[in-house]
């Protein structure tokens, strides 16, 4: 797949990939672009960009870091009311990325994909069409049509719950359920995941029911499998979880506010991360245009505020830890720029940088080990 590729850069072992996916709504342009992070000053540079498809608003990599794939958000494809879902072989000397194939998202407007724990089905959430897809991963990485498409319904009392818009799905760390997360709804659905025959199959019951307008928008589970945290984009809430893993049910322990008590404009909460050491949780914030800190009880699960930290930016609907859970990063998708903190290792506070890059519409970040050769 052509793309405006540069030169490899030298890297040394502590410095990080970062994957960017965009809301650049063009077959034609660079929509998917690659940086190098600095550990030691947190400094992005450009490695590469290229054509990704309309709008690749939301990446996953493959455990071995083989195969990258990227939902296009769009509204049509081929005709029909579908997203799309494309895979790419990853160059495992440069990082770039070559086209393998293209699937419909079985919904409109895809908006965020994830692989189960063994990286056999891609599992896709679709906002427009309300709808969850399952998707074979084979071999050669590439997608087989979705195999199996779970159809939301209802509503809530927000005006933006006018219908099922479902806006995350990830697995359990036992790989034995799949949870939806649908912001019109209020709901956490559940389903059982069988990959050996690609199937979504919902239980009777959900997994957990958000109070009525509260709009669960994504989920993320704690190190421990014991505790999940969903953060809700319409009263910005975050809900501390404990979760039963036999039954594949959440427990509400905590809902707390994801703003400051003296915040009184608009705000949608976006995203949500706990550190790879269990010890903190961060949320952005859209409208406060903030990343918000919490620790996190070790004995019960439970949040305290820290801090709330400005982005340096507008509309941040993504961000990222590195692995080492040292730095973090920011996407802010309306001022089209990266943005770059170090994080505390005792208190989760974050301090910036100071160092930043450009991105048209950032949406998605993928941080990885450098992995080239």
């Amino acid at each position: 797949m052509a793309g405006c590729t540069r030169p490899a850069v030298n890297a040394s072992p502590q410095d990080y990939l970062v994957y960017v996916g965009t809301n650049v709504a063009s077959n034609q342009e660079n929509t998917i672009f690659l940086y190098r992070l600095s550990s030691t000053t947190g400094a992005l540079a450009l490695v590469s960009a290229q054509p990704g498809g309309a709008s690749p608003t939301y990446l996953t990599l493959d455990g071995k870091k083989r195969f990258l794939y990227a939902v296009n958000e769009t509204q049509t494809f081929r005709g029909a009311k579908s997203g799309s879902v494309r895979s790419f072989a990853v160059d495992q000397r440069t990082g770039s990325l070559t086209l393998l194939n293209e699937q419909p998202s079985a919904g409109a407007a895809p908006c965020y994909i994830s692989l189960d724990g063994k990286g056999k089905v891609a599992l896709v959430a679709n906002y427009v069409g309300g709808t969850s897809s399952l998707l074979a991963i084979g071999a050669d990485g590439q997608l087989a049509p979705p195999s199996s498409v779970a159809r939301h319904a209802g509503q809530g009392p927000h005006k933006n719950q006018e219908a099922p818009h479902a806006h995350c799905i990830i697995t359990d760390p036992a790989n034995v359920y799949a949870f939806t997360v649908d912001l019109g709804t209020d709901r956490v659905h559940r389903y059982r995941l069988n990959t050996a025959q690609g199937l979504l199959t919902e239980t009777a019951e959900p997994a957990f029911v958000a109070p009525a307008g509260a709009g669960p928008r994504h989920l993320t589970f704690h190190p421990n499998g014991k505790l999940a945290y969903p953060i809700n984009e319409l009263n910005s809430t975050i809900t501390a979880l404990a979760y039963d893993k036999a039954a594949g049910q959440f427990r509400k322990l905590q809902t707390l506010p994801a703003l400051p008590a003296d915040f009184a404009g608009p705000n949608s909460c976006a995203d949500i991360h706990v550190s790879p050491n269990g010890r903190f949780l961060y949320a952005s914030n859209r409208g406060h245009n903030s990343i918000a800190v919490f620790s996190i009880d070790a004995a019960t699960g439970t949040l305290k505020p820290v801090q709330h930290v400005p982005t340096q930016g507008k509309t941040p609907r993504n961000f990222v830890l590195d692995p080492s859970g040292r730095l973090l990063l920011v996407a802010n998708q309306n001022s089209n720029n990266l943005v770059s903190y170090r994080v505390d290792q005792q208190t989760g506070r974050l301090t910036p940088t100071g160092q930043t890059a450009e991105v048209p519409s950032p949406m998605f970040l993928q941080v990885v080990e450098d992995f080239r050769k």
